[in-house]
């Protein structure tokens, strides 16, 4: 696991950028803790932060390059079948100098170029240079686990991990308006699109070729598009993902330093660690508990679990006052609007494990394949337009005047009773949109200004994007809204929150319901084996029973929400009244409607503010991000 970035000057005025490669390198330490280098041709450099994780010799450090000097590589990632994909490279007769997998991927590109993708399970983002063709070649992993960013104009062609790499050259900072709209409503901004103009998301599955000044994008892999039929029986889909997945996580525990999982108590976490177990009996887990948020702690159960299942547990506990000790770390990492503010917890779960381990393995993904959320059941219940959902959308007028919020129980059931009234009718492109979204369309246009509403709002920019992103919703077996969270939610919101908090700790986080096999298996299998009126995640809680413990298959998901409203009238009151949403830096910025931004500030004072802290959240974060990139 580490950092990558690299230039490619496609003109001479292009060439003076190189300069900043080594600056741009050291942006992406805390990636890459163990080992940094870069490497310059010509007109290409790469660069590359290293946290060593397999083979940790200094023999496997980067930028590496063939025996014949032709090809180097910049490699973020792992590849689970590294050691066979080596012992057939070694058996066709190449001589390999190490035991990375690095190498191994830079020895079958040599041998089969851009084909090679298709024997790798793994995740990765890695680039590799051809001295003689002088070309470049890119390539993300399948599902978009490991992040990579292009920026594409004046004669140079700049790649990396992250943005703040990019931000080392002096590139054109210019706001995308429309990305801005976006990203107020879904709290992230959707790929292949950034904040920034001219910097773009390969998105998963896709590799780019730059040779002769012409840069060419492709997908080389598509997750296979559902079905709702199906020859297989469900309790033989119940052994085939049992068996599939544990082979899954088996793949998983290859490292040369220490590893772990993290578990919280739920359902998925719990899985991924009892299979560990019966390949690791020495496995240890980890999770933070937060004693000040009884409503949102699940350290007991994850105990009790660890507990069931044999396994050395550590909890790490975290008051609200440790939260936001953190906070300033999580905002000055986040080198991209995102107002997820779960990616806290998350900070805070890896800077702790990171004492411990190296690699921990986690339970992301299972709910976008299976069905685990709570806008899956309600789009279910849409769907069907019984009894319930008609007497919860006809009650609207009570929800609505109700008080709702994310922080006690009453207030947070009244808001997924709104929310839900509120949507229900819609049809299923725009209400999956709707789902998604924190901030409804069009309140998140009225905090823009006149300006910047006027050339977004309908714009066909706007428009294409949006479709972009629902295209997969048929309104036909819940399927279409799991295949349409895999493209949308989980890369653009889960994998890089995941991503960014635990590499910001210099911690590796795998997650094995996302090998491309599990996948594949989940998107075979029709929606009522996933989620109906009564279980959310069926087909998986029957998988594995007589595995993980009965109160363990029975418990109802929980969230995790930081207690935003607390610190915005506490702590977050002076950066917010004095500094970010004052009117006349909102005046001065030209891009917030000034009148919107001081009313949403005064409901937020008020004794009835509702639920707005995600769009205040999202709207700090925003302007925390403008005054560091943009000012």
């Amino acid at each position: 696991m580490c950092g990558i970035v690299g230039v490619m000057a496609l003109s001479e005025r292009g060439q003076s950028w190189l300069d900043r490669l080594e600056a741009a390198t050291e942006r992406l330490a805390l990636r890459g803790p163990d080992h940094g280098a870069v490497c310059r041709h010509r007109n290409v450099g790469l660069g590359h932060r290293r946290l060593a994780i397999i083979d940790t010799s200094s023999a496997a450090n980067q930028p590496m390059s063939d025996d014949s000097g032709r090809y180097t590589i910049v490699y973020n990632g792992e590849i689970y079948n590294f050691r066979e994909l080596r012992a057939a490279l070694v058996a066709s007769g190449r001589a390999l100098r190490t035991h990375s997998d690095s190498e191994v991927v830079l020895s079958l590109f040599v041998d089969e170029g851009p084909s090679m993708l298709e024997k790798l399970n793994g995740f990765f983002a890695f680039a590799i240079y051809d001295r003689q063709e002088r070309s470049l070649f890119l390539a993300r992993d399948r599902l978009g686990i490991k992040p990579l960013l292009t920026y594409q104009d004046d004669g140079v062609l700049i790649f990396a991990s992250e943005l703040k790499a990019i931000l080392s050259f002096p590139i054109r900072r210019e706001l995308d308006e429309v990305s801005l709209l976006q990203y107020l409503q879904l709290s992230y901004v959707p790929a292949p699109h950034s904040m920034l103009k001219r910097v773009r998301k390969l998105e998963p599955g896709c590799m780019l070729t730059a040779r002769d000044g012409v840069v060419r994008v492709e997908r080389y892999y598509s997750v296979p598009t559902p079905t709702e039929t199906t020859t297989v029986s469900y309790a033989d889909a119940t052994r085939r993902l049992a068996g599939v997945l544990e082979s899954a996580v088996a793949r998983q525990l290859v490292s040369d330093v220490p590893l772990g999982a993290f578990l919280s108590g739920g359902l998925d976490s719990t899985i991924v660690a009892a299979l560990a177990a019966r390949h690791k009996p020495d496995l240890e887990t980890y999770a933070i508990g937060f004693p000040d948020q009884p409503l949102y702690d699940e350290s007991a159960d994850a105990a009790a679990a660890a507990r069931a299942l044999g396994v050395r547990h550590t909890t790490f506990p975290v008051n609200d006052d440790e939260l936001y000790r953190h906070l300033a770390d999580v905002l000055d990492y986040t080198d991209e609007p995102f107002s997820d503010s779960s990616a806290l917890a998350v900070y805070i779960l890896s800077r702790h494990t990171r004492g411990h381990v190296t690699v921990a393995l986690s339970g992301d993904g299972a709910d976008e394949l299976f069905g685990g959320y709570n806008k899956h059941y309600a789009e279910v219940m849409a769907r069907r337009a019984r009894v319930r959902s008609a007497l919860v959308r006809a009650a609207a007028p009570v929800w609505s005047s109700l008080p709702r919020s994310r922080e006690n129980a009453f207030g947070d059931v009244v808001r997924r009773f709104d929310r839900f009234a509120t949507r229900a009718a819609l049809p299923p492109q725009e209400r999956y949109w709707a789902w998604c979204s924190f901030t409804d369309e069009g309140v998140a246009r009225l905090t823009l200004s006149d300006a910047v509403r006027a050339r977004v709002t309908g714009s066909h920019e706007y428009l294409a994007r949006k479709e972009s992103c629902t295209r997969w919703i048929d309104g036909r077996g819940i399927n279409d809204v799991l295949y349409s969270d895999v493209h949308l939610v989980l890369p653009n919101d889960m994998l890089k929150k995941v991503d960014a908090m635990s590499m910001a700790n210099g911690l590796e986080v795998r997650v094995p319901f996302l090998d491309h096999e599990v996948v594949e298996l989940a998107f075979s299998l029709p929606s009522h084996f996933k989620i109906d009126g009564r279980a959310r995640k069926r087909v998986l809680r029957d998988a594995f029973r007589g595995v993980v413990p009965e109160s363990v298959l029975n418990k109802r998901k929980h969230g995790f929400e930081v207690p935003l409203m607390r610190w915005f009238r506490s702590h977050l009151r002076p950066l917010i009244r004095d500094d970010l949403l004052h009117r006349d830096f909102v005046e001065r910025q030209g891009i917030f409607n000034a009148d919107e931004i001081d009313a949403l500030v005064a409901r937020l004072y008020s004794e009835r503010p509702g639920d707005i802290a995600p769009q205040v959240w999202s709207l700090v974060v925003f302007q925390y991000w403008w005054k560091r990139v943009m000012v």
